[in-house]
Protein backbone atom coordinates (compact mmCIF):
# COMPACT_ATOMS: atom_id res chain seq x y z
CA UNK A 1 0.00 0.00 0.00
CA UNK A 2 1.16 3.53 -1.10
CA UNK A 3 0.76 6.75 1.32
CA UNK A 4 1.11 9.85 -0.42
CA UNK A 5 1.22 12.85 1.52
CA UNK A 6 1.02 16.45 0.11
CA UNK A 7 1.30 20.01 2.25
CA UNK A 8 0.48 23.07 0.30
CA UNK A 9 1.29 26.63 1.24
CA UNK A 10 -0.84 29.62 -0.18
CA UNK A 11 -0.05 33.07 -0.85
CA UNK A 12 -1.66 35.91 1.97
CA UNK A 13 -4.51 36.65 -0.41
CA UNK A 14 -5.80 33.20 -0.96
CA UNK A 15 -9.06 33.03 1.20
CA UNK A 16 -9.90 30.22 3.98
CA UNK A 17 -13.12 29.47 1.74
CA UNK A 18 -10.66 29.10 -1.36
CA UNK A 19 -8.63 26.84 0.72
CA UNK A 20 -11.41 24.57 2.00
CA UNK A 21 -12.76 24.59 -2.17
CA UNK A 22 -9.63 22.83 -2.90
CA UNK A 23 -9.68 20.31 -0.27
CA UNK A 24 -13.60 19.61 -1.05
CA UNK A 25 -12.27 19.06 -4.89
CA UNK A 26 -9.06 16.98 -3.58
CA UNK A 27 -10.98 14.74 -1.22
CA UNK A 28 -13.76 14.33 -4.49
CA UNK A 29 -11.18 12.92 -6.58
CA UNK A 30 -11.87 9.42 -5.02
CA UNK A 31 -14.70 9.64 -7.08
CA UNK A 32 -13.19 10.31 -10.13
CA UNK A 33 -10.16 7.97 -9.94
CA UNK A 34 -10.06 4.29 -9.77
CA UNK A 35 -7.30 2.95 -7.63
CA UNK A 36 -7.66 5.64 -4.36
CA UNK A 37 -8.63 3.38 -1.61
CA UNK A 38 -9.02 6.55 1.01
CA UNK A 39 -8.06 10.13 0.53
CA UNK A 40 -8.30 12.93 3.22
CA UNK A 41 -7.73 16.90 3.00
CA UNK A 42 -8.26 19.77 4.83
CA UNK A 43 -6.71 23.17 6.53
CA UNK A 44 -4.67 23.27 9.12
CA UNK A 45 -5.25 24.51 12.58
CA UNK A 46 -1.92 24.14 14.77
CA UNK A 47 0.81 26.82 14.85
CA UNK A 48 3.95 24.36 13.92
CA UNK A 49 3.02 24.31 9.97
CA UNK A 50 5.61 26.95 8.90
CA UNK A 51 3.20 28.13 6.52
CA UNK A 52 1.83 25.61 5.47
CA UNK A 53 -2.03 25.78 5.63
CA UNK A 54 -3.51 22.79 3.32
CA UNK A 55 -2.92 18.86 4.06
CA UNK A 56 -3.80 15.99 1.60
CA UNK A 57 -3.41 12.00 2.32
CA UNK A 58 -4.10 9.41 -0.40
CA UNK A 59 -3.54 6.01 -0.03
CA UNK A 60 -3.53 3.84 -3.04
CA UNK A 61 -2.88 -0.31 -3.05
CA UNK A 62 0.12 -0.48 -5.81
CA UNK A 63 2.88 2.09 -6.91
CA UNK A 64 1.23 1.96 -10.27
CA UNK A 65 -2.43 3.46 -8.95
CA UNK A 66 0.35 6.38 -7.94
CA UNK A 67 1.61 6.70 -10.96
CA UNK A 68 -1.93 7.31 -12.39
CA UNK A 69 -2.95 9.42 -10.22
CA UNK A 70 -0.48 12.33 -10.51
CA UNK A 71 -0.35 13.06 -14.22
CA UNK A 72 -4.81 12.90 -14.41
CA UNK A 73 -6.35 15.42 -16.20
CA UNK A 74 -8.58 14.94 -12.96
CA UNK A 75 -5.87 15.59 -10.53
CA UNK A 76 -4.52 18.23 -12.59
CA UNK A 77 -7.85 20.34 -13.14
CA UNK A 78 -7.13 20.47 -9.26
CA UNK A 79 -3.47 21.85 -9.20
CA UNK A 80 -4.53 24.34 -11.77
CA UNK A 81 -7.09 25.40 -9.37
CA UNK A 82 -4.84 25.66 -6.16
CA UNK A 83 -2.30 27.21 -8.85
CA UNK A 84 -5.36 30.28 -9.48
CA UNK A 85 -5.84 30.89 -6.17
CA UNK A 86 -2.67 31.47 -4.81
CA UNK A 87 -0.46 28.44 -4.69
CA UNK A 88 3.02 29.34 -3.60
CA UNK A 89 4.60 25.91 -2.37
CA UNK A 90 3.98 22.13 -1.74
CA UNK A 91 5.51 19.60 -0.06
CA UNK A 92 5.42 15.88 -1.21
CA UNK A 93 6.31 12.11 0.25
CA UNK A 94 5.62 9.14 -0.78
CA UNK A 95 6.13 5.93 1.19
CA UNK A 96 5.01 1.97 0.97
CA UNK A 97 3.54 0.51 3.85
CA UNK A 98 4.21 -2.22 5.04
CA UNK A 99 1.81 -5.23 4.80
CA UNK A 100 1.23 -7.23 8.40
CA UNK A 101 2.39 -10.26 8.61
Amino acid sequence: MIEHIVLFKFSDRTTGAQKEEAARRLRHLIHELPGIIDIQAGQNYSTRSKGYSLGLTVRFPTKADHEHYTPSPEHQAVVSYMKEIGLVDSLAVDFEIPSEK
